[in-house]
């Protein structure tokens, strides 16, 4: 999770709780390891493999924990400091050019990080808390997401996720992701996240304590671990408002049932598709989203209505993208993007996105 401004402990204040489930559709993973209540992590996991011949016959070679345990293929690494699950993109997790979309990216992040909670002992209730947290009713909060996409997955291509967390500051923790190719090896995309602590029931910013600080510590790297260690990288830059007269805009978007999470709050991945809708159509036909950044602000109620305004731009994160993304090329677009209340322009979301120009064979 990501570094915040100087001012930013004051506008955190705003946030509301956000949801850290996917939606239940994407709930489809295939491991994990069975801990008992914060104990020393597992460090021989379940061993799942997938039969060549009948596709969908799972063989577990052991008993492990739940039905469910035994089916997922993930489980912690070695040294218990991070996560790994394998992911089938699925049809419906597809475009219309056969790849992954980034909201099936982004929930799939979302999967294996609650996945890698519940595997060393957290809650399992969609907060991933501690128990000292839940002793105090403290809950994590989405304050920043940053996902980029170096090659999107295709349809029945499979997806290897690694993730951890680590502490970021005295009010909150990060969690990173590296999406790899299982069959070639290679990285096809990174993201990393901040979240900070909140009280569910006074929905104010608490510190992280020291006792909050040991029980998750022990699960994280030693040393500092960045999914995004090159200086001068987006997933720093700060993000301005959009201020009005927006060139885009998608006015009037309501949240629906299905955006609602096990939590009974509207699910982050849905704020994601609210931002793209005002992407004008021509980028659209003609380029892919490399990379998206994403500042939650408030939360989303039910019956909210919301729009989404879009301007183009040439000065967030100039040309200095990741070292491993390149620097902007002449023919990629950038975006300045706001989410707000329809009725009083409240901000719920403020974010960019960098759109590189489609392979030639899509």
């Amino acid at each position: 999770m990501l570094k915040l401004s100087c001012n930013a402990t004051d506008k955190l204040q705003t946030l509301f709780s956000h949801s850290h489930q996917p939606d239940p559709a994407h709930r489809r993973t295939v491991s994990s390891v069975s801990c008992s209540h914060l104990r020393k992590p597992v460090l021989d996991p379940l061993r799942a493999t997938v039969s060549a011949d009948q596709g969908s016959v799972i063989r577990a070679e052991q008993g492990l924990g739940s039905l469910a345990d035994q089916l997922r293929l993930g489980s912690l690494t070695e040294d218990g400091l991070s996560y790994k699950e394998k992911f089938i993109v699925r049809s419906y997790e597809v475009g219309s050019n056969k790849t992954a979309t980034v909201e099936t990216i982004a929930n799939l992040l979302q999967e294996v990080g609650c996945n890698h909670a519940q595997s060393v002992g957290f809650s399992t209730d969609g907060f991933a808390t501690t128990p000292t947290m839940r002793k105090l009713h403290l809950i994590w909060v989405t304050a920043r997401m940053h996902i980029e996409i170096y090659k999107y997955p295709a349809w029945g291509d499979v997806v290897e996720i690694e993730t951890w967390c680590q502490s970021e500051g005295r009010i909150g923790t990060r969690r990173d992701w590296i999406l790899k190719d299982v069959a070639t090896g290679e990285v096809t995309g990174r993201a990393t996240s901040k979240w900070v602590m909140m009280n569910q029931d006074t929905r104010r910013l608490q510190k992280v304590s020291d006792d909050v600080r040991d029980e998750y510590l022990v699960f994280c790297p030693k040393e500092l671990r960045l999914a995004f260690p090159e200086e001068n990288n987006r997933s720093l830059k700060k993000i301005p408002k959009l201020e009005d007269p927006a060139q885009y805009s998608m006015i009037g978007l309501k949240p629906r049932r299905a955006d609602l999470d096990m939590n009974q709050h509207v699910n982050n991945v849905t704020y994601i598709g609210w931002v793209l809708e005002s992407i004008p159509q021509e980028i659209v036909d003609t380029h892919e989203l490399q990379v998206i950044t994403l500042d939650y602000r408030r939360e989303c109620q039910q019956d909210d209505v919301v729009d989404s305004l879009t301007t183009t731009t040439s000065e967030i994160g100039g040309t200095n993208g990741s070292a491993s993304s390149g620097t902007q090329g002449q023919n990629d677009s950038q975006f300045l993007h706001l989410l707000r209340l329809s009725g009083d322009g409240q901000e719920i979301n403020r974010g960019t996105t960098l759109w590189r120009k489609k392979p030639s064979n899509l």
